[in-house]
């Protein structure tokens, strides 16, 4: 007799799941048996994710949603709460990026990048966290390369993603004793959108599914004891 998929019954918040990396993860959680809330902005893109999801077994539903805007946050976990299974796993993967010299980037722009990225992870992070201590689960945020070392032209990703950093090591020492596991991954080149619009020269050297395995890892089959951890998935 087969084993009943790990994450059965739960779970797993997805922002910026439509497209790239996180409709990887989306796909990949989906398989290990959680039903997906997928999280962004563009609904038609999530519409076509929650189809795949669809096709592998699994409950997917779609929340139109703009992760720096804490309002909306909490209208979309209300919902998530009053129509799907226990949140066990919250992927932080919503992201911006804008390439500029320093001296060049408006206020607008460095706005926008802190406020998806490093805002967005902690506010969706915070109205999750009474259900994530609840249930011991799992919170995974997407950081990046950039946000382990500098990057010329991406000063403003560069810094909200270290922000990232330093938030998912911070939670994790509160969190320890409840049995929350918080860890980031750290992405080098993946052939995504994104990449090509922050280094249109790139050579990627990954696909999303090799990102989101390691999300996977994380979320499914990594011991407890493995938290705080930034996973480096470059060379």
């Amino acid at each position: 007799m087969s084993s009943a998929p790990p994450l059965l019954g739960t779970t797993a918040v997805v922002t910026g799941a439509s497209r790239g990396i996180g409709r990887a993860i989306a796909r990949r959680l989906a398989d290990a048996g959680a039903d997906l809330a997928l999280w962004a902005r563009d609904r038609a893109a999530l519409e076509a994710v929650a189809t795949e999801i669809s096709a592998r077994g699994r409950i997917a539903q779609v929340f139109e949603v703009d992760v720096t805007d804490p309002a909306a946050i909490d209208r979309a976990r209300d919902r998530v709460r009053a129509t799907m299974p226990a949140v066990r796993t919250l992927v932080n993967n919503a992201g911006a990026v804008v390439r500029s010299e320093t001296a060049k980037l408006t206020d607008a722009d460095w706005a926008r990048v802190m406020a998806v990225n490093a805002n967005g992870t902690f506010y969706v992070t915070r109205a999750f966290l009474p259900d994530l201590v609840a249930g011991r689960g799992r919170i995974i945020n997407i950081a990046s390369r950039a946000g382990r070392e500098g990057t010329p032209l991406l000063a403003a990703y560069c810094a909200a993603k270290h922000a990232v950093v330093g938030f998912t090591r911070a939670l994790a020492e509160e969190l320890r004793a409840g049995k929350v596991c918080v860890n980031a991954v750290c992405p080098g080149s993946v052939d995504t959108d994104m990449l090509r619009l922050g280094l249109p020269d790139a050579s990627p050297d990954m696909t999303p599914d090799d990102i989101a395995r390691t999300v996977e890892f994380l979320a499914v089959t990594a011991p407890s004891a493995l938290t705080g951890a930034c996973i480096d998935v470059f060379g």
